[in-house]
């Protein structure tokens, strides 16, 4: 009797526990990178696009200055070759030539980000599963095991300043005007390769006031398969 009331109490609990459920793949926020230059007529219409979606939850908003345009007049105070060479990526993969103002979602798809209007199609049209999750602390951040490409997949982490920073341009083609620059990046660093097995990456806390982002992304370019803030 035991024994059979035993199984009548195991099969009860299956039928309310109810039919297994699978979670679907996180929906990993998409991020949006500004290709922009202080000495570009063109750009202050992206920056102030991209300030108006820097606050969405689903969006990491990036502003990255290139170098190419400083011999208009005036030297572009954030830009660093390091930033002008990850758009030189991209334009590769993208198949064509780096320009200002661009912005490139998910590391997917680009436009020419000067209306809030163009980067929101650009958001939509990048959002899709994360091939990974990040777990990232001030510290360190891990990054869990998952779908890599077969080449493996570069670990970014990028440090910007959450706040509007104006800059008053006084040569080139903004002369006389001050440019509000929102999340501008500060600087960009390679942790490392993440292959598809569960890897933890440690870095330095940042400098005060800024924050920071861990992105998966695959080599030379290619698309972003997880981002964290920090």
């Amino acid at each position: 009797m035991r024994t059979a009331s035993l199984i009548l109490a195991a099969a009860a609990a299956l039928t309310f526990a109810g039919p297994a459920v699978c979670a679907p793949p996180p929906v990993q926020p998409v991020v949006v990178e500004l290709f922009t230059s202080q000495g570009c007529s063109s750009c202050p219409p992206a920056d102030a696009a991209l300030a108006q979606v820097a606050d969405r939850a689903d969006v990491i908003a990036l502003s990255f200055g290139v170098t190419y345009w400083d011999q208009l007049g005036w030297k572009d105070t954030f830009a660093r070759p390091e930033f002008t060479a990850r758009q030189k990526a991209y334009a590769r993969r993208l198949g064509s030539a780096p320009y200002t103002p661009q912005v490139i979602a998910g590391g997917r798809n680009d436009s020419v980000g000067n209306s809030r209007a163009r980067i929101e199609a650009l958001i939509a049209k990048s959002r899709g599963p994360a091939a990974t999750a990040i777990s990232a602390t001030a510290a360190s951040a891990t990054v869990k095991a998952g779908v890599a490409p077969r080449a493996g997949a570069d670990v970014w982490l990028v440090r910007y300043d959450p706040h509007t920073v104006r800059v008053p341009v006084k040569a080139g083609e903004n002369t006389g005007k001050t440019l509000p620059i929102r999340n501008v990046v500060r600087s960009l660093t390679r942790l490392g390769t993440w292959g598809g097995g569960e890897a933890t990456f440690r870095y330095p806390a940042p400098a005060a006031g800024l924050d920071s982002v861990v992105i998966v992304q695959s080599r030379d370019g290619g698309p972003i398969l997880a981002a964290a803030r920090v």
